[in-house]
């Protein structure tokens, strides 16, 4: 976020270049349905406010105030239709799968633009300060992106994400639920470890010929519901 992060230097340049290109390509694929999935983590908001103060950050074009994965994806996506899912970090592979495969099936043409940070523990500088385990972790992460590999998706153990602070975990599991069975092409995959937090931004769409599906790892616009998913208090 421009607003919020001034002067962050040449990496996060880059990697604000990196989303925006992805979701610009995203989107230009002209799906039925457009989702932005994220982890329901934290308060909800309507604008970055409350992660910096004072910054001026503007209000998002959201339909309620949402988490920050999916305020992120809004800015992302700011003037066009789509949709948010909310996943409640605490489901089970399985059940993140399931989920996937219900989105999939409500439109003959989708995108997800699917929000999730790696272990947020890289270095003694990091929110959760040095665990020696986040590296190997991302780099699976970041592998398994590299080769659509839905199993190594769905084989994250929630309980070590969970060490790690890695809040990505159960959206990426929805959409190895989304993508299984499904040919895939990864255009590109890149990894930032700003912080002491592994970003990831990948971009995988269908083969040629298998329809029009596109996902990615970041006119007049038109306010759509929050869709819920499987919500517990």
């Amino acid at each position: 976020m421009p607003e919020v992060g001034v002067g962050l230097g040449a990496e996060i340049e880059e990697l604000r270049r990196l989303c925006t290109r992805a979701v610009d390509e995203l989107c230009a694929v002209e799906a039925d349905q457009l989702f932005v999935i994220g982890a329901g983590i934290g308060d909800p908001a309507r604008s970055f406010a409350p992660w910096a103060p004072g910054s001026g950050a503007a209000t998002v074009d959201v339909p309620e105030p949402l988490p920050l994965p999916h305020l992120v994806g809004a800015h992302l996506t700011g003037g066009r239709s789509r949709s948010f899912v909310v996943v409640d970090p605490s489901m089970d592979p399985e059940e993140c799968a399931e989920l996937g495969s219900e989105l999939a099936a409500s439109a003959d043409r989708i995108a997800l633009l699917v929000m999730g940070d790696g272990s947020a523990r890289h270095d003694v500088k990091a929110p959760g300060y040095l665990d020696p385990r986040a590296r190997e972790w991302d780099e699976t992460v970041r592998n398994a992106f590299a080769q659509a590999d839905f199993d190594a998706l769905m084989a994250l153990d929630p309980a070590v994400a969970d060490e790690l602070l890695c809040t990505g975990r159960a959206p990426w599991q929805v959409l190895a639920g989304a993508a299984t069975g499904v040919a895939l092409r990864v255009n590109d995959v890149s990894f930032h470890v700003p912080f002491g937090v592994g970003y990831f931004v990948a971009r995988w769409s269908l083969e040629a010929g298998d329809g029009a599906t596109s996902a990615n790892s970041s006119a007049s616009a038109r306010r759509c519901p929050v869709t819920s998913a499987r919500w517990r208090s």
